[in-house]
């Protein structure tokens, strides 16, 4: 059996630009893009974590105009990258949800702008996963300004920053997502 992967797009517990906490809004362009990259690279689930019953609702709209809607003729390939597409209130009851439906150890991965103690690098993650074999691996990717320090901290694996060639870092989280899963499980283009 191989390794799972699950993808999380987490709009709470995240910081604001003035690091207090906050809950953050789904937008229609995450829901679509971070779906296509998830359906892509073969990913389990990719949950959009969101406490607020009312962002649930908007999602729902959306995701069901394009499963069930026109939009499911006019476009059956988002249909079918909207299929991976789970709406959970917390990282907790996301991270339950795996444990309960799939053997191995949950390993929670975490992304970020910034450095860490425990940051590790993208080839070294790479070799953890190609080592072993029935884990779950849970990449967590914030909204607004990065998730909550606890949150951080709490996990598995931290994951160096995405370092383009300028001074500017600040990339939206669906380009972080893309780069990322492609770094971690696309193919070897360097060897």
């Amino acid at each position: 059996m191989a390794n799972r992967f699950f993808l999380g797009l987490v709009h709470y517990p995240v910081y604001n630009k003035h690091l207090e906490t906050v809950a953050t809004s789904v937008t229609n362009l995450d829901i679509h893009d971070i779906a296509r990259c998830v359906t892509t690279y073969n990913l389990e689930k990719y949950y959009i974590i969101h406490p607020l019953p009312t962002q649930h609702k908007l999602v729902q709209e959306i995701i069901d105009y394009w499963q069930k809607g026109y939009g499911a003729q006019y476009n059956p390939d988002r249909k079918e990258a909207l299929n991976s597409v789970e709406l959970i209130d917390s990282i907790e009851r996301a991270r339950a949800k795996i444990q309960e439906q799939f053997s191995g150890p949950v390993y929670t991965v975490v992304t970020d702008a910034r450095v860490y103690p425990r940051t590790i690098g993208y080839r070294a993650l790479r070799e953890i996963i190609e080592r072993d074999e029935e884990n779950n691996f849970f990449f967590l990717f914030g909204t607004g300004w990065g998730m909550i320090g606890e949150v951080m901290e709490s996990a598995d694996y931290v994951l160096e920053p995405i370092y383009g060639k300028g001074n500017y870092n600040h990339l939206s989280v669906r380009s972080a997502v893309a780069i990322i899963l492609d770094r971690i499980l696309g193919e070897k283009w360097w060897k």
